[in-house]
Protein backbone atom coordinates (compact mmCIF):
# COMPACT_ATOMS: atom_id res chain seq x y z
CA UNK A 1 0.00 0.00 0.00
CA UNK A 2 2.43 2.28 0.73
CA UNK A 3 4.19 1.57 -2.04
CA UNK A 4 2.02 2.18 -4.18
CA UNK A 5 1.02 5.37 -2.51
CA UNK A 6 5.10 6.51 -2.84
CA UNK A 7 4.41 6.01 -6.98
CA UNK A 8 1.12 7.71 -7.35
CA UNK A 9 2.81 10.84 -5.43
CA UNK A 10 6.00 10.52 -7.79
CA UNK A 11 3.56 10.58 -11.11
CA UNK A 12 1.68 13.08 -9.79
CA UNK A 13 4.79 15.44 -8.65
CA UNK A 14 6.32 14.51 -12.10
CA UNK A 15 2.90 15.27 -13.83
CA UNK A 16 3.13 18.68 -11.62
CA UNK A 17 6.86 19.95 -12.59
CA UNK A 18 5.75 19.29 -16.09
CA UNK A 19 3.02 21.48 -15.73
CA UNK A 20 4.37 23.93 -13.95
CA UNK A 21 7.28 23.99 -16.27
CA UNK A 22 5.60 24.42 -19.57
CA UNK A 23 3.33 26.85 -18.54
CA UNK A 24 0.15 24.59 -18.77
CA UNK A 25 -0.84 25.47 -15.05
CA UNK A 26 0.01 28.50 -12.82
CA UNK A 27 1.34 27.84 -9.15
CA UNK A 28 -1.73 27.71 -7.67
CA UNK A 29 -3.35 25.45 -9.68
CA UNK A 30 -0.84 23.02 -10.02
CA UNK A 31 -0.65 22.46 -6.19
CA UNK A 32 -4.73 21.94 -6.82
CA UNK A 33 -4.21 19.35 -9.50
CA UNK A 34 -2.14 17.56 -7.22
CA UNK A 35 -4.69 17.39 -4.36
CA UNK A 36 -7.28 16.80 -6.71
CA UNK A 37 -5.14 13.94 -7.98
CA UNK A 38 -4.74 12.52 -4.42
CA UNK A 39 -8.76 12.67 -3.67
CA UNK A 40 -9.05 10.65 -7.03
CA UNK A 41 -6.88 8.16 -6.92
CA UNK A 42 -8.16 7.42 -3.37
CA UNK A 43 -11.57 6.44 -4.45
CA UNK A 44 -10.87 5.19 -8.06
CA UNK A 45 -6.97 4.17 -8.19
CA UNK A 46 -4.89 4.69 -11.03
CA UNK A 47 -8.12 4.00 -13.62
CA UNK A 48 -9.48 7.61 -11.78
CA UNK A 49 -6.01 9.08 -12.59
CA UNK A 50 -6.22 7.70 -15.90
CA UNK A 51 -9.16 9.71 -16.32
CA UNK A 52 -7.77 12.82 -15.32
CA UNK A 53 -4.53 12.64 -17.11
CA UNK A 54 -6.55 11.90 -20.56
CA UNK A 55 -8.96 14.98 -19.81
CA UNK A 56 -5.68 17.07 -19.08
CA UNK A 57 -3.81 15.80 -22.51
CA UNK A 58 -6.79 16.02 -24.51
CA UNK A 59 -7.80 19.62 -23.57
CA UNK A 60 -4.23 20.79 -24.10
CA UNK A 61 -3.78 19.52 -27.00
CA UNK A 62 -7.37 21.00 -28.37
CA UNK A 63 -6.48 24.34 -27.07
CA UNK A 64 -3.12 24.36 -28.50
CA UNK A 65 -4.32 22.99 -31.84
CA UNK A 66 -4.29 25.26 -34.32
CA UNK A 67 -4.12 28.23 -31.65
CA UNK A 68 -2.60 30.80 -34.58
CA UNK A 69 -6.06 30.56 -36.23
CA UNK A 70 -7.81 30.62 -32.81
CA UNK A 71 -5.60 34.04 -32.30
CA UNK A 72 -6.72 35.32 -35.51
CA UNK A 73 -10.32 35.07 -34.89
CA UNK A 74 -10.20 36.38 -31.38
CA UNK A 75 -11.26 32.92 -29.97
CA UNK A 76 -7.68 31.58 -27.68
CA UNK A 77 -8.13 31.22 -24.18
CA UNK A 78 -6.61 34.10 -21.79
CA UNK A 79 -3.26 33.95 -20.32
CA UNK A 80 -1.91 31.92 -23.53
CA UNK A 81 -4.10 28.56 -22.66
CA UNK A 82 -2.80 28.48 -19.06
CA UNK A 83 -5.02 27.00 -16.71
CA UNK A 84 -6.31 28.48 -13.08
CA UNK A 85 -6.53 26.93 -9.66
CA UNK A 86 -10.39 28.36 -10.40
CA UNK A 87 -10.21 26.35 -13.68
CA UNK A 88 -8.79 23.48 -12.50
CA UNK A 89 -11.68 23.27 -9.61
CA UNK A 90 -14.33 24.03 -11.99
CA UNK A 91 -13.08 21.27 -14.40
CA UNK A 92 -11.83 18.42 -11.62
CA UNK A 93 -13.20 19.76 -8.24
CA UNK A 94 -16.63 17.16 -8.55
CA UNK A 95 -14.19 14.35 -9.14
CA UNK A 96 -12.09 14.99 -6.36
CA UNK A 97 -15.60 15.28 -4.32
CA UNK A 98 -16.42 11.48 -5.38
CA UNK A 99 -13.03 9.95 -4.93
CA UNK A 100 -13.13 11.12 -1.58
CA UNK A 101 -16.72 9.77 -1.03
CA UNK A 102 -15.81 6.45 -2.75
CA UNK A 103 -13.00 6.09 -0.38
CA UNK A 104 -14.96 6.88 2.80
CA UNK A 105 -17.87 4.57 1.64
CA UNK A 106 -16.92 1.65 -0.10
CA UNK A 107 -20.67 0.83 -1.02
CA UNK A 108 -21.05 4.19 -2.90
CA UNK A 109 -17.91 3.07 -4.39
CA UNK A 110 -18.78 1.91 -7.64
CA UNK A 111 -21.34 4.34 -8.47
CA UNK A 112 -18.68 7.00 -7.38
CA UNK A 113 -16.19 6.21 -10.18
CA UNK A 114 -18.64 5.67 -12.63
CA UNK A 115 -20.33 9.58 -11.40
CA UNK A 116 -16.77 10.27 -11.38
CA UNK A 117 -16.17 9.30 -15.19
CA UNK A 118 -19.25 11.02 -15.91
CA UNK A 119 -18.31 14.59 -14.99
CA UNK A 120 -14.62 13.84 -16.87
CA UNK A 121 -16.91 12.68 -19.95
CA UNK A 122 -18.66 15.78 -19.86
CA UNK A 123 -15.72 18.58 -19.38
CA UNK A 124 -13.84 16.69 -21.94
CA UNK A 125 -16.77 16.97 -24.64
CA UNK A 126 -16.96 20.46 -23.88
CA UNK A 127 -13.63 21.21 -24.10
CA UNK A 128 -13.20 19.81 -27.05
CA UNK A 129 -16.32 20.96 -28.93
CA UNK A 130 -15.60 24.12 -28.32
CA UNK A 131 -11.44 24.37 -29.51
CA UNK A 132 -12.44 22.16 -31.93
CA UNK A 133 -15.49 23.16 -33.22
CA UNK A 134 -14.30 26.64 -33.56
CA UNK A 135 -11.80 25.46 -36.22
CA UNK A 136 -14.04 22.55 -38.04
CA UNK A 137 -17.30 23.83 -37.44
CA UNK A 138 -19.25 24.98 -40.78
CA UNK A 139 -22.70 26.58 -39.54
CA UNK A 140 -23.11 28.13 -35.95
CA UNK A 141 -25.78 27.78 -34.24
CA UNK A 142 -27.50 29.28 -30.77
CA UNK A 143 -28.56 26.24 -28.86
CA UNK A 144 -31.86 28.01 -27.85
CA UNK A 145 -33.53 28.69 -31.48
CA UNK A 146 -31.11 26.67 -33.88
CA UNK A 147 -30.73 30.20 -35.87
CA UNK A 148 -27.54 31.26 -37.02
CA UNK A 149 -25.32 32.90 -34.57
CA UNK A 150 -21.76 34.11 -34.14
CA UNK A 151 -18.89 31.45 -33.19
CA UNK A 152 -17.29 31.40 -29.59
CA UNK A 153 -20.57 32.58 -28.02
CA UNK A 154 -21.81 31.08 -25.17
CA UNK A 155 -24.79 28.52 -26.18
CA UNK A 156 -23.56 28.73 -29.81
CA UNK A 157 -23.55 25.08 -31.25
CA UNK A 158 -21.92 23.17 -34.16
CA UNK A 159 -22.50 19.88 -35.50
CA UNK A 160 -19.03 19.32 -35.93
CA UNK A 161 -18.11 20.23 -32.76
CA UNK A 162 -20.51 18.23 -31.20
CA UNK A 163 -19.87 15.01 -32.63
CA UNK A 164 -16.03 16.02 -31.86
CA UNK A 165 -17.36 16.26 -28.11
CA UNK A 166 -18.84 12.81 -28.82
CA UNK A 167 -15.90 11.12 -29.53
CA UNK A 168 -14.04 12.84 -26.63
CA UNK A 169 -16.26 11.20 -24.26
CA UNK A 170 -15.62 8.00 -25.84
CA UNK A 171 -12.26 8.14 -25.50
CA UNK A 172 -13.09 8.86 -21.51
CA UNK A 173 -15.12 6.09 -21.52
CA UNK A 174 -12.80 3.50 -22.85
CA UNK A 175 -10.19 4.51 -19.87
CA UNK A 176 -12.88 3.64 -17.61
CA UNK A 177 -14.56 0.81 -19.44
CA UNK A 178 -10.73 -1.13 -19.49
CA UNK A 179 -10.61 -1.28 -15.62
CA UNK A 180 -14.32 -1.52 -14.70
CA UNK A 181 -15.88 -3.23 -17.46
CA UNK A 182 -17.71 -2.15 -21.47
CA UNK A 183 -21.42 -3.14 -20.77
CA UNK A 184 -23.38 -1.30 -20.06
CA UNK A 185 -21.15 1.61 -18.92
CA UNK A 186 -19.47 2.98 -22.48
CA UNK A 187 -23.53 3.63 -23.53
CA UNK A 188 -23.72 5.61 -19.95
CA UNK A 189 -20.62 7.48 -20.64
CA UNK A 190 -21.41 8.42 -23.84
CA UNK A 191 -25.05 9.82 -22.88
CA UNK A 192 -23.86 11.53 -19.68
CA UNK A 193 -20.45 13.62 -21.46
CA UNK A 194 -23.38 14.57 -24.35
CA UNK A 195 -25.87 15.98 -21.93
CA UNK A 196 -22.90 17.73 -20.02
CA UNK A 197 -22.08 19.18 -23.17
CA UNK A 198 -25.44 20.18 -24.50
CA UNK A 199 -26.35 21.28 -21.07
CA UNK A 200 -23.01 23.39 -20.75
CA UNK A 201 -24.59 25.28 -24.08
CA UNK A 202 -27.93 25.65 -22.40
CA UNK A 203 -26.50 27.25 -19.62
CA UNK A 204 -23.93 29.49 -21.25
CA UNK A 205 -26.92 30.57 -23.63
CA UNK A 206 -28.83 31.79 -20.47
CA UNK A 207 -27.26 32.07 -17.41
CA UNK A 208 -23.80 32.68 -18.40
CA UNK A 209 -24.64 35.38 -21.36
CA UNK A 210 -26.95 37.53 -18.81
CA UNK A 211 -23.60 37.16 -16.45
CA UNK A 212 -25.94 35.66 -13.84
CA UNK A 213 -23.17 32.70 -14.11
CA UNK A 214 -19.28 32.71 -14.73
CA UNK A 215 -17.53 30.41 -16.77
CA UNK A 216 -15.82 28.53 -13.99
CA UNK A 217 -19.67 28.10 -12.38
CA UNK A 218 -20.59 26.77 -15.99
CA UNK A 219 -17.86 24.40 -16.05
CA UNK A 220 -18.69 23.09 -12.74
CA UNK A 221 -21.90 22.28 -13.67
CA UNK A 222 -21.31 20.86 -16.94
CA UNK A 223 -19.74 18.01 -14.91
CA UNK A 224 -22.42 17.78 -12.18
CA UNK A 225 -24.71 17.38 -15.43
CA UNK A 226 -22.56 14.10 -16.56
CA UNK A 227 -22.37 12.87 -13.25
CA UNK A 228 -25.75 13.12 -12.00
CA UNK A 229 -26.76 11.66 -15.72
CA UNK A 230 -24.33 8.64 -15.11
CA UNK A 231 -26.07 8.01 -11.88
CA UNK A 232 -29.08 8.06 -13.04
CA UNK A 233 -29.05 5.83 -16.61
CA UNK A 234 -27.31 3.49 -14.13
CA UNK A 235 -30.29 3.06 -12.18
CA UNK A 236 -32.39 1.62 -15.45
CA UNK A 237 -29.33 0.09 -17.16
CA UNK A 238 -27.42 -1.20 -14.07
CA UNK A 239 -23.67 -1.75 -14.29
CA UNK A 240 -22.55 -5.51 -13.98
Amino acid sequence: MLLRLGLVILLLALGMAYSARAGKLTIPAVWTGGVLGVCIYLGAGFMGLGLLATFFGLGTAASAWRVSDKRRLGLAEANKGRRTAGQVLANAGLAGLLGLAAWLLPSFAPLGRLMLAGGFAAATADTLASELGNIYGRRYVNILTFKPDQRGLDGVISAEGTLLGLAGSAVLASVYCVAEGWYPAFGILLLAGTAGNLGDSLLGATLERRHYLPNDGVNFLNTLIGALVAAGLSAVWPLR
